[in-house]
């Protein structure tokens, strides 16, 4: 089995329980000051990570160059700017084609990874890629209020708009932090992918403390007393991070991102096991096409 395989998986668990733990920030924290939380606690970890490598490996802390630093600063506000969309969606009342029509970020991931860095996905991934969509289509059309008639309007909706353009910023930002990573050269992806988290991080969080206190007055006194449940974001989230970037520096973004639909998965096992919340039918064959099209994926 290639390295890139159980790393995504290890990345999608972790931003999963990342994830689940942010939600119950939501109730003391904005929407931004719940994102801040995983820069500014996560930023402390990732440093220790790679003084870590270079202490106990014979991996130095690579030199960055202004391809990097390009490519570091793209990546980082495009991940911003695509998290700030998708918190748009929710004041939205068809928020359901907007959160679908941001998952084509792997196929978007695709393009400019063709675009970009000149990488090109294989027919049999491709056809993967596509599996694993209409799983995802099916499972955000599986609310009874939502409908196949709702979904076809959609597309001309300010949902759809922004849930295309939060899209194509996360997969942006994907393949930004592996042409960050690349650029670094050497053998060591371990320390290129931490070396770039750390330096995206540092950025995010920079960019987060000038903004909130601007836009959020009075969020990051919140962030810094409620450390206790925010240092477990930013650890989970650094952990998911470390896995994202190292299987991004070792493979083509497209395909980690569309192996990392396995999150998806993970959500649906939590939430029938420790909530009890049951799947419907509809959901339950989106689930069976997304690891259908990530089983292809690896078969590929």
């Amino acid at each position: 089995m290639e390295a890139w395989i159980p790393i995504t998986i290890f990345a999608a668990f972790f931003q999963n329980v990342r994830t689940a733990l942010q939600k119950s920030l939501k109730s003391r924290l904005s929407t931004g000051g719940a994102t801040y939380v995983r820069f500014l606690y996560g930023a402390p970890f990732a440093l220790l990570y790679v003084f870590g490598i270079a202490e106990f490996t014979d991996l130095v802390v690579p030199a960055p160059n202004m391809e990097f630093a390009t490519f570091a600063v793209i990546g980082g506000l495009a991940q911003i700017l695509a998290t700030a969309m998708l918190v748009a969606l929710f004041s939205l009342k068809n928020f359901a084609v907007g959160t679908t029509y941001s998952k084509t970020e792997t196929v978007q991931a695709a393009i400019f990874g063709i675009v970009i860095l000149g990488e090109h996905v294989g027919i049999g991934a491709t056809f993967a890629i596509i599996v694993s969509f209409v799983g995802i289509l099916l499972i955000s059309m599986s609310s009874s209020a939502f409908t196949m008639r709702d979904f076809l309007s959609g597309w001309t909706s300010k949902a759809a708009g922004l849930g295309l353009l939060s899209g194509a910023l996360f997969g942006v930002s994907a393949v930004a932090y592996r042409g960050a990573a690349l650029s670094l050269g050497g053998e060591g992806a371990m320390m290129q992918a931490a070396f770039t988290l750390v330096c995206v991080l540092f950025f995010q969080t920079a960019v987060m403390s000038v903004y909130l206190p601007l836009r959020e007055p009075g969020q990051i006194t919140k962030v810094l007393v409620n450390w206790r449940v925010a240092i477990w974001v930013g650890l989970t989230g650094m952990l998911g991070s470390v896995g994202w970037f190292t299987a991004m520096t070792l493979q083509n973004a497209a395909y980690v991102r569309a192996l990392g639909q396995v999150e998806l998965v993970f959500t649906f096992i939590a939430s029938y096991f420790f909530f009890k919340e049951r799947t419907n039918r509809i959901e339950a064959a989106g689930i069976l096409l997304i690891v259908i099209g990530i089983l292809l994926l690896l078969l590929d």
